[in-house]
Formats: C-alpha cells, structure tokens, sequence
C-alpha cells in the first residue's frame, strides 16, 4: 500500500547522510517509539517542524583563523618530514635511535600546535 500524501507535490529532492552503528541504532529506537511509519517521516516532521535544536558553533576569530591556516601549513611540513624520515628508515639510512628521536621531535611540535591552537577564543 502506498503512503497517504501529505501534500500535492512529490518527494523529489534525496538527502543522505552516514552514520556509525551506534548512531543508527539510536536513531531507529527512535523512530520506533515516535510511531511515524518511516526515518524518512520521522526526519522529516523534525526537521522541518523545527523540533531539533541547533547549536551553531561561533566563527572564530581572525587570529584563530590565521593561525589554522600557519598551523595546517606546519602540519603538511610535518608530515613531509615524517615521510622522508620513514623512507631513510626503510632503507637503513638512519638508525632506529635518531628515528624514534626524529619521530618524537615530531610529535612533540604537533602537540605543541594542537596545545597553542586550543587557547586562542
């Protein structure tokens, strides 16, 4: 039996979305306890009845911007490093001491960032 229709124009514009396993799983609990017949009922009555928050994130700063941009410019050094590190170890260039020094050396600044990026706002 087909769905009764809720209005005079037709269902013609798709949205998907992923989800991991545990996400699905609560969200059929929750389609099952609402008593609408489908997700797609279910999504839609919230979405569009706007019964769902939204919490929006505020826009960071200049500063904060700027020093992502620099910061994902030091990652992508970083990582360059690290590749030509891996290279010189898979080939007997280095040994395994100044590798995991290198390596540490490398994990200490991308924490450094990380930390340095968490105190700006």
């Amino acid at each position: 039996m087909a769905r009764p229709r809720t209005s005079d124009k037709p269902l013609t514009v798709p949205y998907s979305f992923r989800l991991t396993d545990d996400e699905a799983k609560d969200l059929d609990e929750k389609i099952a306890a609402s008593g609408l017949r489908t997700a797609s009922v279910y999504l839609r009555d919230y979405v569009l009845k706007n019964r769902i928050t939204i919490v929006a994130k505020p826009k960071a700063s200049f500063e904060k911007q700027r020093m992502q941009f620099v910061f994902n410019k030091a990652g992508n050094n970083l990582n360059q490093i690290a590749h030509v590190l891996n290279a010189a170890n898979q080939t007997h260039r280095l040994t395994d001491q100044l590798f995991r020094e290198a390596v540490q050396g490398l994990q200490d600044i991308t924490t450094y960032l990380k930390a340095a990026l968490d105190h700006v706002d």
